[in-house]
């Protein structure tokens, strides 16, 4: 990757502003169109969004996408749409014991609408506060609650796939967690045990550093510092690691890159949630210096093996060991190309990279490390230029996403490919939609001088009656 070393976030302000104009009419449509009892919007096929039958976990990113909006614009219309359909159709969400997607799902909404309020964005409503902490707080018990335990004596939330099944894209979720604890909340077990949901994450988190991402020492034949593997299969019955395995990539032993992804800003987001946390209470798991340093090792070296494995413009191919990339030629030396005829990029992996650049590389410069600190940061913004124009912005009208070639599931075949065409291209997808929106408001702040973007914003603190400044537009 060639890394814009000059690039700042003010310098991304016009194609911020106008990302979040096409935002507008991105979401505005979907509404109108989608009917909610279809299920949730996942992906688009020719330009439409549709559905997909798996898991639902990408309705969270639907009206996540009106809060940022919201934030981002000051249009209240985005607010109210939000909190009309948060009301109607979340609620299955915060007590859906079958998934391990609840930090995408509920702190895309609850979270951002809680947040909203503590920050002064929009006024404090007494009802509208409780309603949204309890759904934090059921949610972050419900997910500490899918629990397998290892042999070398942590644990992990398993995946929708059963207690066997540790999953890479889980740290993100780890956000229900953390919200829930800085809520005060627990989860309650047999004979009233009472179970800290700080501790859960702080083992998963664990667990996700040992097992999920490679260090370069030698654990086998495929081990290259910072590769991610999607699925680590444990023997349920004692916790003994078996394997890696992938469901989404193409190989236990290459790298589905918006795993990786997932790996990168999870770790990052979490450093920056452990920093508000008091020494005492994370003394019994082995104290700060030892979980930050297992967390930014983590967060280190999927950073750089992300840099060493995009196209030089920052977007990824979807998976770093598929089939046909030696068909493209050196394709490390060039920028990326979606419309190639051998192998599909994902943008949304750079779009969840690019925000965890940017977070590990201010975490770095905050702790002391500006150097490298200011290398991540230029990689997360050089990322974003990329991203926030075409052909990765989706400037049609009639399309409903707003960021262009993204990849669902390559194995599966569910991604469209449109005549003509050898590979998916041209689509988008909630996920890729919402964290792009995500990434456009965290260098927006920057860049207008405004709080700095965290899911865990007035945590720990009573939220306040009176509302602040409303908009930075």
């Amino acid at each position: 990757m060639r890394i814009q070393t000059q690039l700042t976030a003010q310098h991304l302000m016009g194609p911020v502003r106008r990302l979040f104009e096409l935002s507008a009419e991105k979401i505005l449509a979907l509404e109108k169109e989608w009917n909610p009892a279809r299920g949730a919007p996942v992906f688009t096929v020719q330009g439409r969004y549709t559905t997909r039958g798996w898991t639902e976990w990408t309705q969270g990113f639907q009206y996540g996408s009106a809060l940022l909006q919201f934030d981002a614009t000051g249009e209240e219309k985005f607010l109210h749409l939000a909190q009309q359909q948060i009301v109607a159709v979340m609620a299955p969400h915060v007590s859906h014991i079958g998934v391990h997607d609840h930090g995408f799902n509920n702190i895309s909404t609850y979270g951002n609408l809680r947040r909203l309020m503590a920050e002064g964005r929009i006024p404090h409503n007494a009802w509208q506060a409780d309603f949204a902490e309890l759904a934090l707080k059921t949610s972050g018990a419900v997910q500490a609650a899918r629990w397998t335990v290892t042999a070398d004596g942590g644990g992990f939330i398993h995946s929708f796939n059963g207690p066997h099944s540790l999953f890479v894209d889980t740290l993100r979720s780890l956000r229900s967690l953390a919200v829930a604890h800085q809520l005060g909340h627990l989860l309650m077990g047999e004979q009233d045990a009472r179970i800290s949901l700080l501790e859960r994450l702080i083992r998963h988190a664990e667990t996700t550093a040992r097992y999920s991402v490679y260090h370069g020492r030698g654990r086998d034949a495929y081990d290259v510092r910072g590769r991610v593997a999607h699925e680590c299969i444990f023997n349920p019955r004692n916790g003994v690691f078996r394997c890696p395995n992938s469901q989404q990539g193409y190989s236990p032993f290459s790298t589905w890159t918006r795993g990786l992804a997932w790996a990168l800003l999870g770790f990052a987001e979490e450093l920056e949630f452990l920093d508000t946390l008091p020494d005492p209470a994370l003394k019994p798991w082995g104290g700060r210096d030892k979980i930050a340093a297992l967390w930014l090792e983590s967060a280190v070296d999927t950073a750089d093996f992300y840099l060493e494995n995009t196209c030089t413009d920052g977007i990824p191919m979807w998976d770093t060991g598929a089939p046909h990339l030696h068909r493209l030629g050196d394709w490390l030396s060039r920028p990326s190309d979606p419309f190639n005829p051998w192998e599909p990029v994902d943008s949304s992996a750079a779009a969840i990279a690019a925000q965890g650049l940017l977070r590990l590389g201010n975490y770095l410069c905050h702790h002391g490390q500006p150097k490298q600190g200011d290398r991540y940061r230029q990689a997360g913004l050089t990322v974003a230029q990329t991203l926030f124009q075409e052909p990765y912005l989706s400037t049609q009208p009639q399309h409903q996403g707003l960021i262009l070639h993204s990849v669902y599931h390559r194995p599966n075949g569910w991604d469209f490919i449109a005549p003509g065409q050898k590979i998916p291209n041209g689509e988008s997808s909630m996920w890729g939609d919402y964290h792009a929106r995500e990434l456009a408001l965290l260098i927006w702040r920057e860049a207008r001088g405004g709080p700095y973007l965290t899911f865990f914003a007035g945590l720990g603190e009573p939220l306040s009656p009176k509302p602040r400044k409303r908009r930075l537009s």
